[in-house]
C-alpha cells in the first residue's frame, strides 16, 4: 500500500524543474543532431532540407561537441548532482546552435570552449568525490574536447580530428571499463589510464607533426580497441537474449568500426579524401553512434527519468546504421579506385535514415512505456 500511495502523490515542483531542465537540454542536443545530419547530407552531395554551405562546414563540430558533447556532459552533470554542472551541456548546446543560427564563428567557438571548460570542472569535482582511474580517463577525454574547441578557433576540423576522437573514445572506454570492472580485473583501470594518456599524447603530437602523430594515434587506438574487444563483457552477453544481446551486438559492431578507423590512421598516416571519410565516420558514426544506441536504454532513465524499453524493433536502426556505413565505405573504396560515388551517396543517406529511425523508435517506445504506467 505504501508503494501505491507514494507513486500516486504528485511530484513536487522542486523535483519537476530539474527534470524539465534536463529534458530541455536533451532536446537542444537533439537539435544539434538534426542540424548535423542535415549538414551531413549536404556534404555528401545529397538533397538536404536546409541547404547551406555554412552548415556543411560546421557538420563535424556540431555533431561531436554539439550533439555528443551535450549528451555526455548532461549525463555527467546528472551523476555529479550539482546544479552548476548543467552549465556544461547548456553552454555546449548554446555554442553549437549559435553557430547554426549564423552567429560569428568566434562567438560559437568561445561558447564551446566555455562549455568544455565547465565540463572539465565537472570531472574535477567527480575526481574529488571518488579518486578513480576511470574518472581520470574521462577527465582526459574532456580535456581533449577543451583543447579541440580552443584549437578550432584557428584550425580546421581535419587538424583536430584526433583530439575530437580522443574525447569520444576515452569517454566510452572508461564507461565500459567501469561497467565491466569485475570481468576485466583490478588492473584494467590502470591499463586504461596508461592507454588513455598515450592516446592524448599522440593526438597532441598530431597537431604539430601530422605525419607521425596520426600513425602513433592509430597504433594506440588499435591497442585500445583490441584490449576492449578482448576483455569487455559484451563478448559474453552477445550469446544471451533480449537487451543484453542487443547492447552487446551494438558494442562489438562499434569496436569493429573503431578498429577499421585505427588501421586507416596507422597504415595511411594523415587521411585524405575517401580514407578520411572512413576514419572519421568509423569513429564517430560506427563507434560513437553505436555506443549511444547500446547505452540509451540504461542512460536515458538515469538522466531524464524516462524508461526506454528494449523491443525487437530496436534492431532496425542498429542494423540500418551499420549496413549504411558498410555501403558508404565500399563506396569510398570504389571512389578511391576511380569508380562512381553512387554507393557512397546511398550509404550516407542510409546512415542518416538510421539515426533518424533511432530517434523515432526511441520516442515511440518511451511514449508507449509511459502510457502503460498506471
Amino acid at each position: 500500500m505504501h508503494a501505491v500511495t507514494a507513486s500516486a502523490r504528485p511530484v513536487p515542483s522542486s523535483r519537476r524543474r530539474p527534470r524539465r531542465t534536463r529534458l530541455a537540454l536533451l532536446a537542444l542536443g537533439g537539435a544539434s543532431l538534426l542540424v548535423g545530419l542535415d549538414a551531413g547530407l549536404a556534404r555528401a552531395g545529397l538533397w538536404a532540407p536546409v541547404e547551406s554551405p555554412r552548415l556543411a562546414v560546421l557538420h563535424g563540430i556540431v555533431m561531436v561537441l554539439g550533439f555528443l558533447g551535450t549528451l555526455i556532459a548532461l549525463e555527467r552533470a546528472q551523476a555529479l548532482g550539482a546544479a552548476w554542472a548543467l552549465l556544461a551541456p547548456a553552454t555546449l548546446a548554446a555554442g553549437s546552435l549559435s553557430l547554426v543560427a549564423g552567429a560569428p564563428v568566434v562567438v560559437g567557438a568561445l561558447l564551446l570552449t566555455q562549455g568544455c571548460a565547465v565540463f572539465v570542472a565537472v570531472y574535477v569535482a567527480l575526481w574529488r568525490r571518488a579518486r578513480a582511474d576511470v574518472v581520470a580517463v574521462e577527465g582526459l577525454g574532456a580535456l581533449a574536447a577543451l583543447l579541440s574547441a580552443v584549437t578550432w578557433m584557428w584550425a580546421p576540423v581535419p587538424a583536430i580530428v584526433c583530439l575530437l576522437a580522443t574525447f569520444v573514445v576515452l569517454t566510452i572506454a572508461a564507461e565500459r571499463t567501469e561497467l565491466a570492472a569485475l570481468t576485466m580485473g583490478p588492473a584494467a583501470t590502470r591499463r586504461l589510464l596508461t592507454l588513455g594518456s598515450a592516446l592524448v599524447l599522440a593526438a597532441l603530437v598530431a597537431l604539430v607533426w601530422p605525419a607521425g602523430g596520426t600513425r602513433a594515434f592509430g597504433a594506440v587506438l588499435l591497442l585500445l580497441t583490441v584490449w576492449l574487444v578482448r576483455d569487455d563483457v559484451a563478448r559474453r552477453f552477445v550469446r544471451t537474449e533480449g537487451l543484453r544481446r542487443f547492447s552487446a551486438t551494438a558494442l562489438l559492431a562499434g569496436y569493429a568500426w573503431l578498429g577499421v578507423a585505427a588501421l586507416v590512421w596507422l597504415v595511411g598516416g594523415v587521411p585524405v579524401g575517401p580514407s578520411y571519410d572512413i576514419a572519421v565516420h568509423g569513429v564517430f558514426l560506427g563507434f560513437g553512434m553505436s555506443m549511444v544506441i547500446a547505452h540509451a536504454p540504461t542512460i536515458l532513465p538515469a538522466v531524464v527519468g524516462a524508461a526506454l524499453p528494449y523491443r525487437t524493433v530496436s534492431w532496425i536502426p542498429l542494423g540500418a546504421l551499420h549496413l549504411g556505413l558498410l555501403v558508404r565505405v565500399v563506396g569510398d573504396v570504389a571512389a578511391a579506385l576511380g569508380g562512381s560515388d553512387l554507393l557512397f551517396r546511398w550509404g550516407a543517406a542510409l546512415t542518416v535514415l538510421a539515426v533518424l529511425l533511432f530517434v523515432l523508435v526511441s520516442l515511440v517506445l518511451v511514449v508507449s512505456a509511459r502510457a502503460r504506467v498506471p
